[in-house]
């Protein structure tokens, strides 16, 4: 998915992204319980710069994220999927990893200039940056991430406290997975040390300066 939204020019097929994974010791059935080891999955994979930030999704993290995702680059966040897909809080007993691509934001009034957005044609509140986005991080009173779970069908709406919440609270391995008897690659510290508080920006790659 990620790599969709990098317009990667060849496409990423999952198999590529599973073999690639298990060749390099990431994963032993599929799952990625540690964020370094996805930032390098993305950067072989899907040809782009990872910028792994720590430390949680609030503070100076939470207007790196927004203005990520403002100029229209994908974020990894690993979080606790609920059964509808939303985060919710289970210690990271449901922990996956959700692909965000875009922002909506509450602002204050009078907060943009309105000569660098249009208003949407069917909601005339809503306000759509015409070409680069030109809001600059400041004034936010509310703000939703667009972002879609591998197995759901659709993208959806999520408030960005909920998200956070979820993601810092990543600590521990489902117990009922941890007693399976299979093989499972957890980072040294735990899943906690892997996860917890941890995002993934994807950056497209600066064309190629040298001379041909």
């Amino acid at each position: 998915m990620a790599a969709q939204l990098l317009q990667h020019p060849l496409g990423v097929s999952m198999e590529t992204v599973v073999h690639t994974a298990m060749e390099r010791g990431y994963t032993a059935q599929g799952e990625i319980f540690s964020a370094r080891d996805m930032a390098l999955l993305a950067e072989e994979v899907c040809g782009c710069r990872a910028e792994q930030l720590s430390g949680g999704m609030g503070g100076a993290n939470s207007t790196l994220i927004l203005r990520h995702l403002s100029a229209g680059l994908p974020v990894l966040i690993p979080y606790d999927e609920d059964f509808n897909h939303e985060p919710c809080l289970r210690s990271g007993h449901r922990a996956h990893w959700a692909v965000a691509s875009g922002i909506l934001l509450g602002v204050a009034q009078g907060s943009l200039k309105k000569g660098c957005f249009q208003s949407d044609p069917a909601l005339p509140w809503l306000l759509l940056p015409q070409d680069a986005p030109c809001w600059r991080g400041e004034a936010v009173e509310e703000a939703y991430v667009l972002a879609k779970q591998g197995k759901s069908l659709h993208y959806q709406l999520w408030p960005l406290e909920a998200l956070e919440r979820s993601n810092g609270q990543l600590r521990e391995m489902d117990p009922q997975r941890a007693a399976d008897g299979k093989l499972y690659v957890l980072p040294q510290g735990g899943l906690e040390a892997g996860l917890a508080g941890q995002v993934v920006l994807l950056h497209r790659q600066s064309p190629c300066c040298e001379p041909c």
